[in-house]
């Protein structure tokens, strides 16, 4: 048993870096992106190699094994352990030195590759592997798992751009490894002549030929590159600290044609063929992973290949020269590079959408990158469809179809006693037919511990026996990263689903996507960390709080990673009333970004919501909760008792104000919003009537709109009704039939019969998790909606996160309510009203620029189309900024938040506004 307290205490005694053995630093790096769990027993962020080296030697005195782990993508296994786990990304992350004329760079293996393309760019130079996980995966990372990418077919794999490595072996050395022998350990070279036969034979000559060790890069032919060799070796043999990679010089221009086939063993078939005119890119997917096919050529699969030239024109006939040979039903060539950006985007995206069956179901890894001469391709494909069919399996391929190398999630049943048989059977099987065309088991992510058992089928019992003296002479202690590649677990061990509850835990919300079931909504994330980026493209949101902090239990990911323990039990022991995931989850602004952002479509904003509902339950909130998530009652009494010009005097004496903002658990750099004196609903019943014959709609009168800017819904039915429409706004009493209320009525008998009622989308309640309190409100706004749900009449709601409110939360937390359903398809934004349902209406010539940012719930759940239409037709110029503005309704006033909500801003939205031209409409 080992001793923790003693181990810690060690380990902060002898590094400068960070050590971490509380639940959270645990918990977050128990999983990577594969089907496994294992449980460390503490973490450290060494700050450079001679941190390493220390943990190296406290570990090894007490026999405790260590785990290299850079973005923890990985997709085997092998980024998790069961001793200290080394977080490369917190500190060696840094880019040391990037030399143009020698085409090098140095670089620490924490570094996330495109921070190394962004410094290389400059210089018509790019690290040549980009596997899609690009925005996240770390230079150590790739060199453990040899890495590819989309671009291999032009620059080959992570081995094939090391020039030298600096590592420390679990001993202590440390060796500087590179060709001609250059650092091996003692031993190395006796091995690897006294085995040269089977190095010459023993390994399939293939482009993906990842698994196992490279153990022929030691040939004196191949240069005996001991630096090639250590690449793949996954953590096992020692721990990297430094790398001189080399740069390749970037194309000027590129063209991408995107080629349509009727189903992937077309595309697959064709892929070989169009090697010889030395494209940058082959890459293969099916329509099943495609969310919308917008923009994609007609076909049932694609090839997406990529020609590069010094002029747009060269690139472009380059691609265009493609096409012909191709044997396509439809294609495209795009040389516009956002238009490339867009379409990349779909393929990207396919790894974290492949997690999931058309149907919903839930797909998993486990064959996510098996390799085959590329000429086999088509054959294999058709052999594989044919074995899922024999175990009642699907999949559906997608990958790096010019290397032959295949990425496929399966519907696996990893929850039951027979369906993990299953899986292990359908592996054994599949690792026989991969050899049988000649292929490697692995072609990009490792063999770690999903693969590793079956690479006796591939290389024979001998060759493994060979591995095994070579991680012996590494490593003879078998201290680093112990279960992968030699003596590996078996790969249906520790299967991360099986700490899960049996039976579904109470919940408040629907959770339709999932079947109503909380532990398959937490089972979403599966580690792609998308969350994770630093920097978000286009329109993105995801993941703000980690962008603002850079630390894992802020991201989308990491919160997941808590709620999985919390479910497990054997980390979190306190449920619901766990206070480290209600730390993680304090930061998450509830944008709902990571709703679309995500490639699962993990809504952590839901999960949030639905954790605060029972972790306060029977206890003393915070003041916040009460202040902010009961606002809509405080604004309608302040409306009521028409006090609004008195709060507003008290809100101006600074005194006054800090003691309010205490006591509400406001933070004190915030300036308490003045209140409307007059209502938009005042505003509406005082007003005459407008007469019209067109289409009626019922405007919302939000909490926003209704009580801080009042000129918003008076703008908008202004507008409403210059498009030729009636406007009315929803019942004020709940009737017991009859006609549609309008905000007006007054009759004796409506008086003596309803009951009086405020319409309430319940967002306030739903993100401080009052949900007993939000179910209550949107039943009474139900009750009064009703003659306008009967009507079938448009509803119309200004502010974003109310309509995202009501087409979302509504249903799933009313979801036995038929009328929640109805509610929820009525609602439509300002823009889709007019496009709907006033189409020949055309706006007023603006013709100014525009800058800001698109709201985070109107990208995630609404989407901007039609806003951005409406922009256009009133000459409105200019794209707005994504990310997020770091308020996120009460989020940037609770105390305790300030800072990161204005560090949220400061990424995108405020240098937008700074930087926007004179003129510009905000």
């Amino acid at each position: 048993m080992t001793d923790l307290s003693g181990l810690e205490a060690e380990l902060r005694g002898a590094v400068r870096g960070e050590v971490g053995f509380d639940i959270t630093s645990r918990s977050l790096v128990t999983m990577d992106a594969s089907n496994y769990r294992r449980v460390p027993l503490g973490v450290v962020a060494p700050r450079d190699a001679d941190d390493v080296a220390a943990v190296l030697e406290v570990c090894r005195a007490r026999g405790v094994p260590v785990v290299a782990r850079g973005g923890g993508t990985s997709i085997a296994g092998q980024a998790t352990g069961t001793g200290v786990v080394l977080d490369f990304t917190r500190h060696m992350h840094g880019l040391p030195e990037l030399d143009p004329i020698t085409r090098t760079a140095v670089v620490q293996p924490g570094l996330v590759l495109d921070r190394l393309q962004e410094a290389a760019a400059p210089h018509g130079l790019r690290f040549g592997p980009d596997p899609s996980t690009h925005s996240r995966c770390t230079l150590g990372g790739m060199i453990g798992n040899n890495a590819c990418g989309s671009h291999s077919v032009a620059w080959g794999t992570t081995a094939d751009s090391v020039r030298e490595l600096s590592v420390v072996t679990a001993r202590g050395q440390r060796l500087r490894l590179g060709p001609g022998w250059a650092g091996a350990p003692e031993g190395l070279r006796e091995l690897a002549q006294g085995e040269l036969t089977r190095l010459r034979t023993g390994f399939p000559e293939l482009p993906r030929r990842i698994s196992g060790y490279a153990l022929d890069a030691l040939l004196p032919e191949k240069g005996a590159d001991v630096a090639r060799s250590f690449c793949g070796s996954e953590g096992t043999l020692g721990i990297l600290t430094e790398a001189v990679v080399r740069l390749v010089e970037a194309p000027r221009a590129r063209a991408l044609a995107v080629l349509g086939y009727v189903d992937e063993s077309a595309a697959a078939e064709a892929a070989a063929g169009l090697l010889p005119r030395g494209p940058l890119t082959v890459e293969g997917m099916a329509a099943d992973l495609v969310r919308a096919p917008a923009g994609l050529p007609r076909g049932g699969a694609w090839l997406f290949v990529e020609t590069g030239g010094e002029s747009e024109a060269e690139a472009r006939a380059q691609a265009e020269a493609i096409v012909p040979a191709a044997d396509v039903v439809d294609s495209l060539v795009v040389t516009d590079p956002a238009a490339q950006r867009t379409l990349w985007r779909i393929r990207e995206d396919a790894s974290g959408t492949a997690t999931r069956m058309p149907d919903g179901t839930e797909a998993w890894p486990g064959w996510e990158d098996c390799a085959v001469p590329p000429a086999r391709l088509g054959a294999y494909l058709r052999d594989f469809r044919t074995l899922l069919s024999a175990h009642g399996l699907r999949g559906t391929p997608y990958g790096h179809f010019g290397d032959g190398c295949i990425h496929v999630r399966i519907d696996f049943d990893l929850l039951t006693g027979p369906g993990v048989g299953r899986f292990r059977r359908f592996s054994e099987e599949l690792a026989d037919l991969v050899v049988s065309h000649g292929g490697s088991l692995s072609g990009e992510h490792g063999d770690g511990q999903a693969r590793a058992e079956l690479l006796p089928r591939m290389y024979g019992e001998e060759t493994v026996a060979l591995f095994e003296r070579a991680k012996a002479v590494w490593d003879p202690d078998d201290l680093l990263n112990p279960g992968m590649l030699v003596r590996p677990a078996p790969l249906d061990e520790g299967l991360r689903f099986s700490v899960l509850p049996s039976r579904p835990v109470d919940v408040a919300f629907g959770y339709p996507a999932d079947g109503g079931d909380f532990r398959a909504a937490v089972r979403r994330c599966v580690g792609v960390a998308k969350c994770r980026t630093t920097t978000a493209s286009g329109p993105a949101v995801m993941c703000p709080s980690f962008r603002a902090t850079g630390e894992e239990e802020h991201s989308t990911r990491g919160r997941a990673r808590l709620l999985h323990e919390m479910l497990a039990g054997e980390l979190v022991t306190d449920g619901w009333r766990s206070p480290e995931v209600r730390d993680a989850l304090d930061l998450c602004l509830s944008c709902k970004g990571c709703r679309s952002d995500c490639p699962v479509g993990v809504d952590m904003a839901t999960y949030k919501a639905e954790f605060l509902y029972h972790h306060y339950a029977g206890r003393r909130r915070p003041a916040a909760h009460h202040s902010m998530g009961r606002l809509p009652q405080w604004l309608r009494w302040a409306a009521r008792t028409r006090s609004a010009p008195l709060l507003n005097a008290l809100a101006s004496v600074r005194p006054l104000a800090r003691a309010a903002k205490r006591l509400a658990g406001i933070t004190p750099e915030r300036e308490i919003p003045r209140l409307a004196t007059s209502t938009f609903s005042g505003w509406w019943r005082a007003r005459r009537p407008a007469r019209g014959t067109g289409e009626l709609v019922t405007v919302w009168p939000d909490t926003f709109t209704e009580h801080l800017s009042p000129s918003v819904g008076r703008a908008a039915v202004r507008v409403l009704e210059a498009a030729g429409l009636r406007v009315a706004l929803p019942p004020t009493l709940v009737p017991r039939g009859g006609a549609i209320g309008d905000g007006r009525t007054r009759s004796v008998a409506a008086l003596l019969t309803a009951r009086r009622g405020r319409v309430c989308c319940g967002l306030t309640y739903v993100s401080t998790g009052q949900l007993d309190r939000a179910r209550a409100v949107l039943r009474r706004t139900l009750d009064l909606m009703e003659p306008v749900l009967r009507a079938g009449v448009p509803v119309v709601v200004l502010e974003p996160s109310c309509a995202a409110a009501l087409r979302s939360d509504l249903p799933e937390l009313l979801p036995d309510d038929p009328r929640a359903a109805r509610l929820a398809a009525a609602v439509l934004t300002f823009a889709e009203t007019l496009e709907r349902h006033a189409p020949h209406w055309s706006p007023p010539a603006v013709d100014r620029p525009v800058t800001g940012q698109t709201h985070c719930h109107q990208h995630a759940v609404l989407g901007d189309t039609a806003d951005r239409r409406l922009r256009e037709s009133a000459g409105l110029t200019g794209e707005l900024s994504g990310g997020c503005c770091g308020l996120a309704g009460n989020f940037g006033f609770e105390r305790g938040h300030f800072e990161v909500s204005r560090a949220c801003a400061e990424d995108q939205l405020l240098p937008a506004l700074r930087e926007a031209p004179e003129g510009a409409l905000v």
